[in-house]
């Protein structure tokens, strides 16, 4: 910019940041301005705020009012100058006592327009895509007002933008706008430098001596040779910060001829935890847990979760061993043993459970699984117990896009499975399942948001319901699934009326929510869905209500009041759960 146009900005900064004038004794002065618009008007009042008590009652100081209108022309003047319009029309008006009821008439006129535009990259970003979109996207072409924030704004992220891509010595060779008052044009000339790109070397460690190196590299987001970028250094941060192990993260990078050693230190946290939970939910009834986690088994990283967990209708111990795999950070390997008592419907069982798995990254927030499970489990129906062995392999897919993961307002979740056993695997039954869960938040104007929910599950088996294990059946009903029935009291009945589940399921949501100050928020929503034997023919059981949300600490509280659709026997229930359905 040249020196009179920084001479304009500085005057401007002055007069913004208040009046040049002491302020008077007291007095009852008004200012009004009319003929402009939006951020126009709201800029010239601005620069015309009254100093603190100006607007009260009292006697008006005349001599003050003299000297605050003869500034008018020259503040709105300044005020204006920022959008481009640098010969407006004022007309200062004075009436009521001692004039000072000011009626200010501001014709802005015709902006100064962009003539001559340049706007280029030089150096070795000066073919980096995301600098050229930049460029592309930059405001202020020939033809278009000149707005110096949109300037500025545009200015400064070209530059944090290539600092960002790892250009450190990024800075503008030129950067200058110089207006014609004369042919009300201004020609632009930015020019942004970038220098040579620097990239990551390598990551040096301090703390943390319990941990090995290998491992810890594994939360380290950028390999050696990478570009050195802001993104990366933060998804380190968060890695390492989320993993629980650490109670201090401090990243320090240190340049050295464009190669960056990224200095990490770190500050242990407890390995050993002990946690207690209770709650209560309409589905589980009240419940209780206990869980013991060892993040350091050998030294080695290894992962150690053991659960007791207990409601009224789940009891249950479980146990997880986590093995760090390869270099990505979700690349594990798991042992889980399992053993529980459930109800399901009208069913109780008994089970106990081992599952080997590999877990891995297939990209952020995404993750693949391939397992084998070995499953014995005992059951009750209608007074005959039966017991069955199943060895079941399986594959899963889960991908999450959450902005937050503990309380989104907007994400997507997906997660798709398919197993299946035979006899020839040493399984009582012969089956395939398949099975997909999606959910979507997506907020909307006026403080409103929308969430879908989707459940499909799909046996193929040649075996009647009531030979499948119970926990391999489907239900339907409560609070994650329809609401307005009971939970998991949707399905095929036998002859004594009993539900037992099915072999099909489908269940779909739809709310919409409206926020509300504090954290709180209504919302309106209809479920549908129904276990059934097969997808033709099939009747989906409807509910419908109103909720009510809460934001806490631990999680979405929501309550909702459901009534049943075209049902035999209509009624009212009430649901309550804590976490986001999502």
């Amino acid at each position: 910019m040249n020196p009179a146009g920084r001479a304009r900005v500085a005057i401007l900064a002055g007069l913004l940041s208040g009046p040049l004038l002491p302020a008077p004794p007291g007095g009852a002065v008004q200012v009004t301005v009319t003929g402009l618009e939006g951020p126009l008007r709201d800029q010239v009042r601005k620069a015309l705020a009254l100093p603190r008590g100006m607007d009260g009652p009292g006697a008006v100081d005349r001599g003050w009012v003299d000297r605050f209108a003869g500034q008018v022309e020259a503040k709105v003047k300044l005020a204006l100058e920022p959008f481009g319009y640098y010969r407006p029309v004022i007309q200062v008006t004075r009436s009521g006592p001692a004039g000072g009821h000011l009626q200010i008439q501001v014709a802005a006129g015709e902006p100064v327009r962009i003539g001559h535009r340049r706007v280029e990259v030089t150096g070795a970003g000066a073919s980096d895509p995301t600098l050229a979109a930049l460029v592309a996207a930059f405001p202020l072409k020939p033809g278009d007002p000149l707005i110096h924030p949109e300037y500025e704004a545009a200015r400064s992220g070209l530059k944090s933008r290539a600092e960002g891509l790892g250009y450190l010595d990024a800075d503008f060779t030129r950067h200058e706008i110089v207006v014609d008052p004369a042919t009300q044009t201004a020609t632009l000339d930015l020019v942004l430098a970038t220098g040579e790109l620097y990239r990551f070397k390598d990551a040096r460690f301090l703390g943390a001596p319990d941990y090995p190196a290998p491992f810890l590299r594994r939360y380290v987001a950028f390999q050696p040779g990478d570009p050195f970028t802001r993104a990366r250094l933060g998804l380190t941060q968060v890695q390492l910060a989320g993993s629980e192990r650490f109670k201090e993260v401090i990243l320090t990078s240190e340049p050295a001829d464009r190669d960056v050693t990224l200095r990490i230190d770190l500050k242990q946290g407890p390995r050993r935890s002990l946690r207690t939970g209770v709650g209560y939910g309409t589905d589980t009834g009240p419940r209780f847990s206990v869980r013991y986690r060892d993040l350091d088994m050998l030294n080695r990283g290894h992962e150690l979760t053991t659960s007791l967990y207990a409601s009224q209708r789940l009891q249950g111990l479980s146990s997880t061993y986590t093995l760090p795999m390869g270099s990505g950070l979700q690349d594990t390997a798991t042992l889980q043993v399992i053993l529980q008592k459930e109800e399901l419907a009208d069913l109780v069982t008994r089970l106990a459970s081992v599952e080997v798995a590999r877990n891995r990254s297939l990209g952020p927030g995404t993750l693949g699984t391939a397992y084998v499970r070995f499953l014995q489990e005992a059951y009750t129906s209608v007074g005959l117990y039966h017991r069955t062995r199943l060895v079941l392999p399986g594959v899963r897919f889960t991908r999450d896009r959450l902005d937050d993961p503990r309380l989104p307002t907007r994400g997507l979740r997906v997660a798709l499975e398919a197993r299946g056993t035979d006899r020839a695997l040493g399984s009582d039954t012969r089956m395939v399942q398949l099975l997909g869960a999606v959910s979507h938040l997506q907020p909307l104007p006026a403080r409103l948001s929308v969430q879908s929910r989707l459940r499909v599950g799909a046996t193929f088996s040649a075996e009647p319901v009531d030979a499948l294990p119970p926990t391999l059946r489907f239900f339907a009903g409560g609070d994650q699934s329809v609401r307005g029935y009971a939970y998991q009291s949707l399905g095929l009945r036998n002859a004594a009326g009993k539900v037992v589940g099915g072999k099909q399921l489908l269940a779909t949501s739809l709310e919409l929510e409206r926020a509300l100050p504090r954290n709180w928020g209504v919302s309106i929503f209809h479920d549908a869905g129904n276990a059934f034997e097969s997808f033709k023919g099939v009747r989906l059981h409807q509910g419908a209500g109103v909720g009510l949300h809460y934001r806490s600490p631990v999680g979405s509280l929501n309550l909702s009041l459901a009534r049943r659709i075209r049902d035999e026997a209509p009624g009212w229930r009430i649901h309550f759960s804590v976490g986001a359905f999502l």
